[in-house]
C-alpha cells in the first residue's frame, strides 16, 4: 500500500477560520454602507438651502438700496428696500411673503451691514448674508454685496 494519497478537502479549523475572517469583512462592509445610507440625504439637504438661498439674495439684491418711500418698516409684505431685510429670521417665504410649508423644517436669516469695497472714496456698498439652517440643523451662508448705483 502506498501512503502516496492526498487528502482533499479543508480541516475543521481552515474552515472556522475562513468563516471568521469573511464574518470580519462582512461586519465592516456593513457597518460601512450604514454610513454612507445614513448621509445619503445630505446632499439633497445641502442643495435644497443653497436654493433657499439663492431665492432670498435674488429677492433683496433686486430691491432698491435705499428706502424708496421713507415709510417705517411694515412687515415683510412691504420689504422695498435691501435693508428691510436685515435681522429677518423667518421659515422660507415666497417674494409675496406667503410660507412655503414643504420647506418648514428650513430656517431663513439675513444679515445687511454697510461694507467699504474699495479705496475711498468708493459707492456705498452693503454686504448681504444670507444663512439657511436644514432640518438636519446644518448652516449654509451665502453672502452678496449690493452697490448703490
Amino acid at each position: 500500500m502506498s501512503s502516496a494519497s492526498r487528502q482533499r478537502g479543508m480541516t475543521l479549523v481552515e474552515l472556522v477560520i475562513s468563516i471568521v475572517v469573511i464574518g470580519i469583512a462582512a461586519a465592516a462592509m456593513f457597518s460601512a454602507m450604514a454610513a454612507i445610507t445614513g448621509r445619503s440625504a445630505d446632499p439633497m439637504l445641502r442643495q435644497q438651502s443653497l436654493a433657499i438661498a439663492e431665492a432670498y439674495m435674488e429677492e433683496i439684491s433686486l430691491q432698491a438700496f435705499a428706502d424708496p418711500d421713507g415709510q417705517p418698516d411694515c412687515g415683510r409684505a412691504c420689504f422695498d428696500d435691501v435693508g428691510d431685510y436685515d435681522g429677518l429670521d423667518e421659515a422660507p417665504h415666497d417674494a409675496r411673503g406667503e410660507e412655503i410649508g414643504v420647506l418648514g423644517g428650513y430656517r431663513v436669516q439675513v444679515a445687511v451691514a454697510p461694507v467699504q469695497l474699495g479705496p475711498p472714496p468708493s459707492a456705498p456698498a452693503l454686504r448681504i448674508q444670507v444663512t439657511v439652517t436644514d432640518p438636519a440643523g446644518q448652516p449654509l451662508m451665502l453672502a452678496g454685496h449690493r452697490a448703490d448705483y
